[in-house]
């Protein structure tokens, strides 16, 4: 493992690397307003271990990377796959295989549209359609908006406050398998001790951009996998089923009973299947 700060299209992005660098490379791309923590130091030291090159790391407005004032808007969702191409170059790889979750699956799709000679495979996990087809689909709990609405009554320089807030966000998005608290608070932990300034990442709400790319799965070439859980409350089950419409070459995984989230019960098949998928 190795942490560092990178100078990418003239930001700070902190990544981090798992495993051999002569592995293929896979690029882990996480969603809104969750900081590379959460994909968890565990999952991918198992992934490293499949022979795989593993980078994650932290998106503008999170974890170390470069953090803008909160509730601005300096960035397009497209800005965010050029920084996904930016930390190839980073790591001289020329080409990988794309893991996006949630927000990072649409990153993702912009990616391989984006610089479709740079994506060997993309793997969409709890992520959707990117465009004007998600607006037909079920909308997010409104649980889920509830809770982080009460986000301006908390003192972000509480750490006691901070933490529970960060895990209990990732209750409002699990299923019904049993939720992992001590995981979640630990991970929590983690992001509240690596953030630079951990209200920025509100300004992900604000994210636009992208319109070029929109309603255009149909001209991704490379191989997708589709992973989606039965009980996502926030990008229910119907938008997987509709990524598996849009892109005719690729195949979907369901994870039963999985919400919004990458639940340790499902990790043995999901490591699995992105391994398989990028052999």
């Amino acid at each position: 493992m190795s942490e560092q700060i990178m100078k990418i299209n003239n930001v700070d992005i902190c990544t981090e690397s798992f495993g051999n660098s002569k592995d293929p490379a896979i690029l882990l791309i996480m969603g809104a307003m969750s900081s590379q923590d959460w994909w968890d130091e565990d999952f991918c030291l198992r992934l490293a271990d499949q022979g795989r090159f593993v980078i994650r790391y932290d998106h503008r407005d999170l974890g170390r990377s470069t953090t803008y004032e909160p509730g601005t808007s300096n960035y397009t969702i497209t800005d965010l796959a050029d920084d996904a191409a930016g930390v190839l170059d980073a790591y001289h790889i020329d080409q990988a295989h794309i893991v996006g979750m949630s927000m990072g699956g649409l990153t993702g799709q912009i990616l391989a549209l984006r610089y479709p000679a740079r994506v060997l495979t993309l793997t969409l996990i709890a992520s959707s359609v990117f465009g004007t087809e998600m607006e037909k689909l079920p909308p997010m709990d409104q649980n889920i908006l509830d809770y982080h609405a009460k986000s301006a009554s908390i003192d972000w320089s509480d750490r006691d406050a901070v933490i529970p807030y960060l895990a209990g966000g990732w209750k409002t998005l699990a299923g019904s398998k049993p939720f992992e608290q001590e995981r979640m608070y630990k991970l929590a932990a983690s992001e509240a001790d690596r953030a630079n300034h951990l209200p920025s990442r509100f300004n992900h709400a604000l994210l636009q951009g992208g319109e070029e790319y929109y309603d255009r799965m149909n001209e991704i070439r490379v191989p997708v996998l589709i992973i989606h859980g039965t009980e996502d409350p926030a990008l229910p089950y119907e938008h997987g089923l509709a990524l598996k419409k849009a892109i005719p070459h690729s195949e979907l995984v369901t994870l039963n009973g999985t919400g919004h989230e990458i639940h340790s019960e499902d990790w043995n098949q999901i490591i699995d299947s992105v391994v398989k998928h990028s052999s």
